[in-house]
């Protein structure tokens, strides 16, 4: 037997990901029917067999929150996410882009259900707050270095 101990039937489960923001390019607003995008992105997670624990967002955004296999990453989980559902926003007749890239940032599993009412009530978190005002509140509590100039 190799490795340690009890090992030898150890399964890799899905694990919580970071919670993911990402927005149309520009934030135009593209998304009309935001429940429907949301159910489209809910079935592209069962098809590429990774778990989304929430979505939500707004016309021109969109925030997910992810459990990934041990043999998925965000970035590969991002690309169908964005490509899958771009095509099919396309497919209904919407000139439809999203941004390049997203932000993901790392929570505390003991936060999880925390971060699950935060995304799904972000409705109600834009009647107070734009997109970019949020995307820049959570990177500073997160501690993330960035330039302003680069985000928007």
């Amino acid at each position: 037997m190799n490795g340690a101990p009890g090992l030898e039937n150890f399964v890799a489960t899905a694990l919580p990901g970071p919670p993911a923001v990402f927005s149309t390019r520009n934030r135009t607003q593209l998304i009309r029917d935001p429940k429907a995008l949301w159910a489209y992105i809910r079935g592209i997670a069962r098809n590429c067999k990774f778990d989304l624990l929430a979505v939500d967002g707004t016309v021109d955004h969109v925030h997910v929150l992810l459990a990934l296999p041990a043999n998925r990453n965000l970035a590969d989980v991002m690309r169908d996410i964005k490509a899958n559902s771009s095509r099919h926003m396309r497919e209904l007749g919407v000139r439809f882009v999203w941004q390049d890239g997203y932000s993901g940032i790392s929570v505390s599993p003991s936060q999880l259900n925390t971060v699950r009412r935060y995304v799904a009530n972000q409705e109600q978190h834009h009647r107070k707050q734009s997109f970019e005002e949020e995307l820049v509140m959570l990177l500073e509590r997160a501690g993330v270095q960035f330039d302003r100039s680069e985000l928007f």
